[in-house]
């Protein structure tokens, strides 16, 4: 049975038939197109509202229609009948439609090596015009890494009467001369992500705020294990409503995604889910935002069954608004009065599934905020006062903690290393009395600018430690250019929280990475900070002694409390 591909909602079933009678039309093996055959898809795309595409081998058979732009109905690999990467497909795909033409049509042709792309542009009939054809374009492949195709207006005329054999046999014979690789024009195979990054400045955003901000996400994609190939940038008051940016940055961003070899679309902010269907549609590779590589980082990191569960929370709580169905396709059909019909969609299945999903979920978080609680109640028995390492993720908290303590949780050079918070006991001796002093401090996990409101509720019962905390520790990385950003982002967070402590000793790590010069002016805007450097052993006596002074103004009010 002949099959109509791509987005049919909508068409009536006396459409469908007129596209699956194309199945039946034959071209000459010599020609692109027919004069008859172009005025044929003419018509249905206007019928239809939606641009056409009809692929045709190289014996003028119609193997595949589709409702769409040719990134939207193409041929997989299986699908073509050559596949040796050296050589042209032995398909060419003839399009009608309104749209003008953008770049994802010819990388559509790039990826199915066709041999030829014909595109007719529609006009409006309703306007009066009297001839459906405005415009007829030719393009092919040629053997060239920075724009791989080449493209020129022909009218239609012309193009009916070119040789299609000699044309083709002729780029075929370009292309294999030059040792062109097609294999490498198409979409990058790889065992990890390679991304492009996309970057939207809006109004709000100063250039080195921007700038900062796409920093911190070559280093999010890094930490996820992705490979940053370009970056691709633009400046708009706000948002499109449809796509984020503009058409024009759409198709530079599906050239240099081709160019660049990338699988992966990362934007430097939350896009919605029809933003990112519509970039999908257009462009032809997977899109995700920031909130997204984040949850990806969380779902790598998590090493506990504790960290499983809340990042499985975070991530389903992201995903639940995100669901999209796909119409009739996509319906459960019963066996019995009562059930026949469209039924119940995929769509609704799985949003409830997941729904139950979170609802056992959120009771597993609340179990784990009881447990935890209980530790707290017994180390509270113990009258030691406990402080919570805080601060933006890779600030070196878990390394402080790991010098302070000798404990051993993990630590690298890279975003949210430590998921699961962590207490250890730290002996200091009073350097007034020579007293032995016991403390608890607690490492949690790292705070990022616009912490993402999933992953806020999803770790509600490890940032219960903060909250719990009698007094912070608020650790900075003075050597990172956006230090007094990370300060205001974790700020920021604290503020949301239910309630934080009201003691706190601010720190800045990392002396031994920045100049004299910057570390006297910042000493100079912060008097009553103290500066360290965890790895290199800097200030950690003066560190301890800070916390004495700072276990000492809340341990009375804590004793009197518990007795």
């Amino acid at each position: 049975m002949a099959t109509v591909y791509g987005d049919l909602q909508g068409l009536k079933s006396s459409q469908i038939k007129q596209l699956e009678q194309l199945y039946q039309e034959r071209l000459p093996s010599d020609r692109f197109i027919t004069p008859e055959f172009a005025e044929h898809i003419a018509a249905l795309s206007q019928a239809v509202h939606h641009p056409l595409c009809c692929y045709v081998n190289r014996r003028g058979q119609v193997i595949r229609v589709g409702v769409g732009k040719p990134m939207q109905t193409q041929l997989s690999e299986s699908d073509l009948p050559r596949r040796s990467r050296d050589r042209l497909s032995g398909i060419r795909c003839l399009v009608a439609q309104f749209q003008p033409l953008d770049a994802s049509e010819f990388i559509a042709m790039i990826r199915q090596r066709l041999d030829a792309l014909v595109v007719l542009r529609v006009g409006d009939t309703k306007k009066g015009s009297t001839h459906s054809i405005q415009q007829s374009y030719l393009a092919h492949i040629v053997p060239d890494m920075e724009q791989p195709w080449q493209v020129e207006s022909v009218p239609l005329e012309a193009l009916i009467e070119q040789d299609a054999d000699d044309l083709i046999h002729e780029w075929e014979s370009d292309v294999q001369a030059s040792g062109f690789d097609l294999s490498e024009s198409q979409t990058v195979q790889s065992d990890h992500d390679r991304a492009l990054l996309v970057g939207l400045q809006t109004d709000e955003l100063s250039d080195q705020q921007f700038q900062d901000g796409i920093d911190e996400l070559v280093r999010l994609v890094e930490s996820a294990a992705g490979e940053v190939v370009g970056l691709v940038q633009q400046k708009r008051s706000q948002p499109h409503p449809q796509t984020v940016v503009g058409q024009g940055k759409i198709e530079e961003i599906t050239l240099e995604a081709q160019r660049a070899g990338a699988n992966l679309i990362v934007f430097n902010q939350d896009i919605s889910a029809t933003q990112a269907r519509n970039l999908e549609e257009q462009i032809g590779v997977r899109v995700v935002d920031r909130t997204e590589v984040i949850l990806d980082i969380f779902a790598q990191r998590a090493r506990s069954q504790a960290g499983k569960l809340q990042v499985e929370l975070a991530q389903l709580e992201y995903l639940l608004p995100r669901l999209r169905g796909r119409g009739q396709a996509m319906s459960r059909l019963g066996a019995g009065i009562g059930t026949r019909g469209p039924g119940e969609t995929k769509l609704e299945t799985e949003r409830r599934t997941i729904q139950r999903r979170i609802a056992q979920l959120q009771q597993e978080v609340n179990q784990l905020q009881a447990h935890r609680a209980r530790l707290r109640d017994q180390r509270d028995r113990q009258q030691l006062p406990t402080i919570a390492l805080v601060g933006y993720t890779n600030a070196g908290k878990s390394t402080l903690l790991n010098v302070l303590t000798r404990a051993e949780v993990y630590t690298a050079d890279q975003l949210f290393a430590t998921l699961d918070p962590t207490t250890r006991r730290l002996t200091i001796s009073n350097p007034n009395t020579h007293e032995l002093r016991n403390l608890l401090l607690t490492d949690t996990v790292g705070f990022i600018h616009h912490l993402p409101p999933a992953l806020m509720d999803a770790f509600r019962a490890t940032l219960e430690e903060v909250t719990e905390a009698d007094g912070l520790l608020h650790i900075l990385d003075l050597s990172h250019p956006a230090w007094a950003q990370h300060l205001e982002s974790v700020e920021t967070v604290l503020s949301e929280l239910p309630a934080i402590p009201p003691d706190a000793l601010l720190v800045f790590n990392k002396i031994d990475l920045v100049d004299r010069e910057t570390l006297t002016q910042v000493q100079q805007m912060y008097p009553d900070a103290v500066f360290i450097s965890a790895i290199e052993q800097i200030g950690l006596d003066l560190l301890q002694q800070r916390l004495v002074e700072l276990a000492d103004t809340f341990a009375v009010p804590k004793l009197a409390s518990n007795a």
